[in-house]
């Protein structure tokens, strides 16, 4: 299996036309995927230094950025039975679809919100879906020890490239909320705070009710998100014992 060079940390993402997309402002944030493996990768970044009495460097242009996708793109990945899932599975259900790892700590500590919205929103027809940027063993042992009861796509193989297909760099986790239409409305970065899910997914359901136009649902969304981690940072941290 060959190893995914790492992008830089904190690189603008694409696509703020096309979707609300929600940056953590506070508390923890995503790790880098330099490789599927199951322990935190070491983030680094290296500069050459400047050659002595050099003039100064012309600054290259930036790499080209991928586009956020305005629909979910229609993914096949294995299940943990080996059995191949498209997201299409899914069509006509407002979705969450949250990109995770089992040695990634945010992600771990969004397993039980997950579980939990799956069953409060079941009315609204919110279909959970995660996807494993991790080695199948892993993520089949590590389901089956947490009781995870959503379904589990697994990228041993794919999941680098189903992070590309959504136009992000390798970072986790991160969570992509769609319509029934199969509109990605809003993508958030970092762990989801249930907050944050309540007002996204109140706002998929004004959307799905035809109570809110799509561009006015993403301003509202990143509007209100943007509110929720400001208000998150002035909250002193509890004390440790």
């Amino acid at each position: 299996m060959s190893e995914p060079a790492a992008r830089p940390r904190g690189r603008a993402l694409p696509g703020a036309l096309l979707v609300a997309l929600v940056l953590l402002a506070c508390g923890a944030g995503g790790f880098l995927v330099q490789r599927l493996s199951r322990e935190p990768p070491t983030l680094r970044a290296v500069a050459a230094p400047a050659a002595p009495h050099a003039a100064p460097a012309q600054e290259s242009p930036p790499p080209p950025q991928r586009a956020i996708p305005e629909r979910v793109p229609d993914l096949a990945l294995p299940g943990p039975d080996g059995a191949i899932h498209r997201l299409a599975d899914w069509k006509g259900k407002p979705l969450l679809i949250n990109f995770w790892a089992t040695w990634c700590e945010p992600c771990r500590r969004e397993i039980p919100l997950l579980k939990a919205l799956r069953h409060e929103r079941a009315a609204e027809g919110l279909q959970v879906v995660g996807i494993a940027v991790d080695y199948r063993a892993a993520v089949r042992k590590y389901a089956a020890e947490r009781g995870i009861d959503y379904p589990v796509l697994i990228g041993e193989q794919g999941g680098l490239a189903a992070v590309s297909a959504f136009g992000m760099d390798t970072v986790l986790p991160f969570s992509v909320f769609a319509d029934s239409a199969g509109r990605v409305v809003a993508l958030k970065v970092g762990e989801l705070h249930r907050d944050e899910a309540e007002f996204i997914l109140d706002r998929l359901g004004e959307l799905n009710r035809g109570k809110l136009a799509l561009p006015a649902a993403r301003r509202a969304i990143s509007d209100g998100i943007a509110r929720l981690n400001a208000a998150r940072a002035r909250t002193p941290a509890p004390d440790l014992p």
